[in-house]
């Protein structure tokens, strides 16, 4: 089945649910890092003498799909993107704005993660200043395992999303033409054109494939050039998104599908989580990697459909959210650290200790970005943000911008 052919969306609009849902995926994130620290048995930087195996199912029942969900926004904003620009126009633009904030943030928000590891871990004396000349300068090697990246001298730590994105950026800019060939438009088409449970269920089949393929050989690692397996699943997410941002059907149908992919998500995750607690040795795998992707789409298909039904309004917070997003993602988990060094002498306990971390962060996210970033010119670029127009636009041009379109042809925002 092929989509009928999709209509022209005016430039000048934006895709209110995608704006919104970015940014609550993105506070999922800072949450799910939070409870990174106190989750048992899951290696991080730092561990909580609090940690909690209860926290392991709902961390699990995140993890399977929170980052594919922000991969395929992200895929779904290059769709409009490209239909501006060509390979070289993509290529700078957006090199510009991801590769620059990961150079600062590697060199000036990430250090104190590793430092503050390194000394938890007793292979790095204490003392910041020192060890920050010695981590830029990259002159000798850092004992083995001192912090995660130690081995390369530095580290982008949580920064591996933006590497990854530019790489897969990269790879739909430099293969633009056979995008917009008429066999990659007949490829889009056939996807867009999925309605009922083809929609819900053919999607997983090139995730199977590849986790039935890669997992066992190359397991997460976050390392761009050994990732195979979550390259694939980013990856694919990621181009689902490129071929679904501009056509209205899609979009349309995960509307009306949202409810029955709803209930088939929960019965998914419900089967997996049985078969994982109430038997002896662990099941089949290719009957765990096939709950696993089944799982996986149909929670993202049950976010966008409930996203695009409910959220595609011009929020009064959206606009602040759009700018302030990026800078949160980059600031949040050095300041996760951080709150745990201060937090943890102080012995609060399992209640108290979690809930001030969790405002400490938001409070610096938003303090530092608010007061500082979003004000500076010098720093919007290190963040991810276009400096300010000189003169503010009309009103009626701010109008204009936030105007609800009508139905569902609501465009998209940038990644």
């Amino acid at each position: 089945m092929t989509a009928d052919p999709v209509p022209a969306i005016p430039f000048d609009h934006r895709r209110h649910d995608i704006d919104a849902l970015r940014a609550l995926a993105f506070l999922f994130v800072i949450l799910y890092h939070v409870g990174m620290y106190y989750v048992a048995d899951w290696p991080w930087h730092l561990k909580s003498p609090h940690a909690a195996e209860w926290l392991q199912w709902p961390m699990r029942i995140l993890n399977l799909w929170r980052m594919d969900l922000v991969f395929l926004i992200s895929g779904v904003s290059l769709g409009f993107l490209s239909r501006g620009q060509g390979t070289w126009g993509l290529l700078r633009s957006r090199g510009l704005r991801l590769m620059l904030p990961l150079a600062f943030g590697m060199a000036v928000i990430v250090p104190y993660q590793a430092y503050a590891q390194g000394v938890a871990n007793g292979m790095v004396a204490p003392g910041f200043g020192a060890f920050l000349l010695r981590y830029l300068s990259m002159a000798q090697p850092w004992p083995k395992q001192a912090f995660d990246g130690a081995e390369f001298g530095i580290t982008w730590n949580h920064l591996w999303y933006l590497p990854y994105l530019f790489t897969y950026t990269a790879l739909v800019a430099l293969t633009l033409p056979l995008w917009k060939s008429a066999a990659g438009q007949r490829l889009r088409g056939a996807f867009n054109g999925l309605r009922g449970w083809k929609l819900l269920l053919l999607p997983v089949v090139p995730l199977l494939v590849f986790t039935m393929l890669l997992a066992s050989r190359f397991p997460a690692t976050h390392n761009l050039v050994r990732d195979f397996h979550l390259h694939s699943l980013y990856f694919t997410m990621f181009l689902y998104g490129y071929w679904m941002g501009v056509d209205t059907g899609v979009w349309k149908e995960l509307e009306r599908l949202r409810r029955v992919s709803l209930a088939l998500a929960v019965a998914v995750i419900a089967t997996f989580i049985a078969l994982r607690t109430g038997m002896k040795s662990p099941p089949p795998g290719l009957l765990m990697d096939t709950l696993r992707m089944l799982y996986l789409w149909l929670a993202v298909a049950t976010i966008l459909g409930h996203g695009h039904r409910h959220l595609n309004r011009p929020w009064p917070w959206l606009r602040w959210a759009n700018e302030s997003v990026y800078p949160w993602y980059v600031l949040h988990q050095t300041l996760i650290i951080a709150g745990v060094t201060l937090l943890a002498p102080l012995a609060l306990g399992p209640v108290m200790e979690p809930a001030l971390l969790v405002a400490l962060t938001l409070l610096g996210c938003w303090l530092l970005t608010d007061g500082l970033i979003r004000r500076t010119d010098l720093l919007r670029p290190l963040f991810g943000l276009k400096l300010r127009p000189r003169a503010a636009p009309s009103s009626a041009a701010r109008k204009q911008a936030l105007r609800p379109e009508p139905g569902l042809r609501s465009p998209s925002p940038r990644a």
